[in-house]
């Protein structure tokens, strides 16, 4: 075992001594690697940032959330003027299904209202989100507030004055006073400010509730009255996460069908949209960019490979006189296959590691400048890239390698002279 351990050793050592001898050389070899492993795990990297930053912009929503409303959120085989003729979901029917539905984990009725102007004192912020919702969607959208709370059911079904206000918005009005208890004047009427909520950043989709404000439903439905057309009703659903999701839509379509009084012969005049349809066609196109990325990048690194086992070939004969007096002296063949085995393989994994290095500060630097799209080199992604610089290496130093244990020790000397 000793034996085999210093074999190796030595025909490290050899090999590290070769490629400090011919750095123009290395240095080739080295790029052609480098620019494979960059391919690869930078095709990688940006594929995952988009993804998270994708997902990060449709919400935090679980995968199971169902959206009951009037329209569809997808493709549907029902002619626009029928749709056109379907209600608006109601408050009513919001309480029906917080009642009645099993396996319910939570239940917010949402009213689509636009933007509105929000004063406090002499400063106002136009075009601010407005998201009149009941208190279950803290839980649904699992919001994070940094100061202050959130409105209890109390407060959601008495329809209390009071608000929770987004990041920016908290800073644009209040600075680095505490906006907590002041009061903030939208829809003519002045509204307590109770929570902030933590800062997103800018969605990929905008959206971000860093320019949201969000207060009871029940104020708003008096405001606007339940028949506005200017509003979008909705219902939010999230079941029980051991629930079955299809046993449950078809429970839910059961109810809302009941509710509505629906004949068997007569279609459904509302739509059950579901996220986890549009995550997984995210999931599809980012699974596709990633293995026409990954396939790009294999071509760069076999270039790279070749380039290589070029250099290797050249070595073994600039090399044949050395290899000659090697085996004259006693050495054994698995010495020089090892030999310049380690030559390639370290050629690969030096190349790797340059081209690591380039991909993680390049990604810091876009992170950077770009603020808060955030470029991700997993570890997993690194542990395949060296996988694969390492894989290639090995495979372009094979042939050479065995051509050089191969020469007879008498005809190396004589063509080395």
């Amino acid at each position: 075992m000793l034996i085999y351990l210093r074999v190796l050793k030595e025909s490290f050592n050899f090999a590290i001594n070769a490629l400090r001898n011919n750095k123009l050389r290395t240095f080739l070899s080295l790029l052609g690697v480098t620019i494979g492993i960059f391919s690869i795990i930078g095709v990688l990297a940006a594929v995952d940032s988009l993804e998270k930053e994708i997902k990060g912009s449709i919400s935090s929503l679980d995968n199971s959330t169902i959206y009951l409303t009037r329209i569809s959120f997808g493709p549907t085989q029902v002619p626009d003027w029928k749709r056109e003729q379907f209600p608006d979901v109601t408050f009513e029917e919001y309480q029906y299904v917080k009642r009645t539905m099993p396996d319910l984990k939570a239940a917010s009725f949402l009213l689509n209202v636009g933007q509105e102007t929000v004063k406090y004192n002499d400063k106002s912020i136009s075009n601010v989100d407005m998201i009149p919702v009941t208190s279950d969607y803290y839980d649904i959208e699992e919001l994070q507030v940094v100061k202050g709370r959130f409105y209890n059911e109390q407060e959601s079904v008495g329809g209390a004055p009071v608000i929770v206000i987004g990041d920016e918005i908290a800073n644009s009005l209040f600075g680095s006073n505490d906006p907590i208890g002041k009061k903030i004047r939208v829809y003519g009427r002045k509204f307590t400010v109770i929570g902030v909520l933590k800062k997103e950043g800018s969605g990929l989709f905008g959206g971000s509730k860093d320019t949201a404000a969000i207060l009871p439903v029940n104020i708003v439905r008096r405001i606007y009255g339940d028949n506005n057309k200017f509003t979008f009703p909705m219902i939010i659903i999230k079941p029980e996460s051991s629930s079955d999701v299809p046993e449950f839509v078809a429970s839910l379509t059961q109810k809302v069908r009941s509710y509505r009084g629906l004949k068997p012969d007569e279609i459904d005049d509302f739509f059950i949209n579901q996220l986890q349809g549009f995550t997984d066609f995210i999931d599809n196109i980012t699974g596709t960019m990633s293995k026409i990325g990954g396939f790009i990048g294999m071509f760069s690194l076999l270039v790279g490979g070749f380039g290589i086992a070029n250099i290797m070939f050249v070595s073994v004969k600039e090399r044949t006189n050395l290899i000659g007096i090697q085996k004259a002296l006693g050495a054994k063949r698995k010495f020089i296959l090892l030999q310049f085995l380690f030559e390639a393989v370290i050629l690969a994994v030096f190349g790797g590691l340059i081209g690591l290095i380039l991909v993680w500060l390049i990604s810091k630097g876009a992170s950077s400048m770009t603020g808060d799209f955030e470029f991700i080199l997993s570890t997993s992604n690194m542990f395949w890239g060296m996988f694969w610089s390492t894989l290639i290496g090995l495979i372009a130093g094979i042939f050479p390698a065995w051509m050089a244990a191969k020469l007879d020790p008498v005809e190396a000397i004589r063509t080395g002279m």
